[in-house]
């Protein structure tokens, strides 16, 4: 048995039921990418179906405007996203949408276009198109780092030669469209930050297996450089919680009233130390064409 054999013979029996994996359509299958940036799956679920009933397609989605897809979007974080997808959408059929329109038709294709990075673009290859080739994320990394580097804790700098490694290990025939979303398990799984090999289908054929169950491995606080978020003063949370929350209270019938901003996205607020943070946050959501301010409220954008 291979080794991608035998990962995939343990994702058959351990594979979580993922709706996205259902189907090879790669409009529902950039949606799901897009959502699971730097969110948890439980709660992507959740806003995946919501967003499919709202836009069940590339046309419904082109055609919504800023505040129609902010508010679809909100409480799932970092909005931007939801303004870049339904770019990509337009960037598909056309703005107006057309009647008829093409696809990518390939990885290099989905890459051209713009809000669309190298993984995205591998993502929609693999799994919409069935080409043989490796998405490269956090958790793969830090799979493939291991079992084929023998690197504990790899880094972005070595994606280069896990995706050489990986077209090695990838089968040249049958389910390889399959192997990332059998890593994706396994690293959610089994392994994890602090893995678990004694229980890895892998294990026998892991280079740093060895390594952590000595128990010499020293775990890092952080495998990757942390997120310079920024965050004012002694706030509890970094900006982007406080935006969300600006966001949310923009999205009201007629909006919010500037004044008032502060006090009701801060219990701790204080007028004189944050009137101009408060001020600060509203100007960036304005030019990221997420709100819009007008006498002196704070409104999603038409």
């Amino acid at each position: 048995m291979t080794p991608a054999a035998r990962l995939l013979a343990w994702f058959d029996r351990n594979g979580r039921d993922l709706p996205w994996r259902d189907t090879r359509d790669p409009y529902r299958i950039l949606v799901s990418e897009m959502m699971l940036q730097q969110t948890q799956v439980s709660r992507v679920l959740v806003f995946y179906r919501r967003w499919l009933e709202r836009f069940p397609d590339w046309q419904t989605l082109a055609k919504a405007d800023n505040a129609t897809v902010i508010r679809a979007w909100s409480g799932l974080g970092y909005n931007r996203r939801a303004l870049m997808l339904r770019d990509i959408a337009r960037q598909i059929v056309g703005n107006p949408p057309a009647p008829k329109y093409q696809l990518p038709g390939t990885e290099a294709e989905w890459l051209e276009l713009k809000g669309v990075g190298p993984y995205t673009s591998a993502a929609l290859a693999a799994f919409s198109l069935h080409e043989r080739t490796m998405p490269v994320d956090t958790n793969v990394r830090r799979v493939l780092g291991r079992l084929l580097l023998g690197i504990p804790f790899p880094s972005p700098k070595q994606d280069d030669r896990i995706k050489k490694a990986a077209d090695e290990f990838l089968p040249e025939r049958g389910r390889y469209y399959d192997v990332p979303q059998a890593l994706f398990d396994l690293a959610t799984v089994v392994c994890k930050k602090t893995p678990n090999c004694a229980v890895c289908p892998m294990r026998s054929l892991c280079p740093a297996a060895p390594k952590f169950l000595s128990g010499k491995v020293r775990v890092p606080k952080r495998s990757v450089a942390k997120t310079n978020e920024s965050r004012h003063r002694n706030k509890l949370h970094p900006d982007r919680i406080y935006r969300g929350r600006i966001l949310k209270l923009a999205g009201r019938p007629g909006g919010f009233p500037l004044a008032r901003l502060g006090e009701a996205i801060d219990p701790g607020y204080d007028g004189a130390l944050d009137r101009a943070w408060i001020a600060a946050m509203v100007s960036r959501l304005v030019a990221d064409k997420l709100a819009r301010l007008s006498r002196g409220r704070v409104s999603l954008p038409r």
